[in-house]
């Protein structure tokens, strides 16, 4: 059965800091769920940069198309209207419709232009989403912005979610204080192409936004990119990034600036802890596992072949049922399409060899093997022994909860 909330939920959430430049409120609009918040508004200051990576699917939501154009005009944000309960995707041209009367609302509460207002949306696909519950709702959100908890945007941004997923990040630059604060929703439809179900992220830096665009593009390829719950990718995929510059250093104008390592460094921490928040509350999850592939030809074989195991619903299930059985492992990486040697590999759980040179490794302890498949976060190791080549890709088990959910989720 599907957990009410998942077991491995963190047992306290952070207490984030106030970012300057950046205010928000949540309301109910009654888009999908009764008596729970399911609208977002966060209102930027002036000359606050944005950065975004949005999902490949040719099936792509509404409001995924909107952020799409609105990116390169010129990289600002004064706005973010994100809603939970419909996807607004494969709607037509209501869809179309539905996001330009949004951003038109958005705009007028918040006094800017349309093409300085993102969107993002998530829940059933396919069921048209009524702009005009937004209206009203959110001239009156704007009456109510403050820089207050990070867990009330983080409550009204979820769907089949049972946690809230938030992160944060404080550096110094130049001797100055610099912040970074996120938060993402996702619990199924999770293997992200170029961004993961929802996230945003916003910081004072002061980042140009050619540059935010490349820091995020980069880190995302080991952060929310190397995460699968069932390997379906999202209609609506959409990381965003907002730099308002409120803090009192030099901008980042350059990428090879030695400075944007530094920052970067602490995105990609906050972009990692969320995306790994998103695995622990995979549908059904009881275990969260990190596959690692090492000795491939290339990092992108790696990356494959990692991905082809933590896809496996047989790896999956097995690790739901607590069996070490690295024979599904074996299958996986043979099915994979990427160079490997049967005789040349070697799986490990944790610490324990289970096989090598194309065996059972002599030493096989399958009472310890057992024992370790018991814990809630597994390592699972594969060596190939053709090169340098390596990646990790983070997943969890695949229960009956995953089915409860999903077999129960439109109707």
């Amino acid at each position: 059965m599907a957990h009410p909330v998942s077991p491995l939920a963190p047992k306290s959430y952070p207490d984030l800091p106030a970012i300057a430049g950046v205010r928000f409120a949540t309301a109910e609009a009654g888009i999908k769920y009764k008596n729970r918040t399911d609208v977002l508004l966060m209102a930027f200051d002036e000359g606050t940069t944005a950065a975004g990576v949005l999902t490949k699917s040719k099936c792509s939501s509404a409001a995924v198309d909107w952020c799409r154009a609105n990116l390169p005009s010129g990289g600002m944000a004064r706005g973010l209207v994100v809603n939970s309960g419909n996807a607004n995707a494969f709607t037509g041209v209501k869809g179309k419709q539905s996001v330009e009367l949004t951003a038109q609302y958005a705009a007028k509460a918040l006094g800017c232009s349309t093409a300085e207002i993102f969107l993002a949306s998530t829940g059933v696909i396919g069921e048209p989403l009524d702009a005009s519950k937004f209206e009203g709702v959110l001239d009156t959100m704007a009456g109510k912005l403050d820089s207050g908890s990070w867990m009330d945007p983080a409550k009204a941004i979820m769907t089949t979610d049972t946690f809230p997923k938030l992160s944060g990040a404080i550096l110094e630059i130049d001797g100055v204080e610099v912040r970074i604060n996120g938060i993402a929703k996702g619990s199924g439809m999770i293997a992200p192409d170029m961004a993961t179900m929802l996230s945003f992220v916003v910081t004072d830096m002061p980042v140009a936004a050619p540059v935010l665009q490349d820091l995020l593009a980069q880190h995302v390829q080991t952060t929310f990119n190397a995460i699968t719950v069932d390997s379906d990718t999202s209609t609506s995929d959409t990381l965003l990034a907002f730099a308002t510059g409120k803090a009192n250093v030099e901008p980042l104008t350059r990428p090879d600036d030695p400075r944007a390592q530094v920052f970067g460094e602490a995105l990609r921490d906050v972009l990692f802890d969320l995306a790994i928040q998103v695995v622990r509350d995979g549908e059904g999850a009881t275990k969260q596992v990190s596959v690692h592939v090492e000795g491939a030809t290339s990092d992108q074989s790696a990356f494959r072949i990692a991905k082809a195991i933590a896809d496996s619903p047989l790896v999956k299930t097995a690790i739901a049922g607590e069996d070490a059985n690295w024979g599904r492992v074996v299958m996986a990486v043979g099915k994979a399409g990427e160079p490997a040697d049967r005789d040349r590999l070697a799986i490990r759980f944790g610490d324990l060899l289970v096989a090598k040179d194309g065996e059972r490794a002599p030493g096989y302890d399958e009472a310890a093997t057992s024992a370790y498949m018991k814990g809630e976060e597994l390592e699972l190791t594969v060596s190939l022994g053709l090169g340098e080549g390596s990646a990790s890709v983070y997943t969890c088990d695949l229960t009956h909860g995953y089915i409860t959910i999903n077999g129960d989720y439109r109707s």
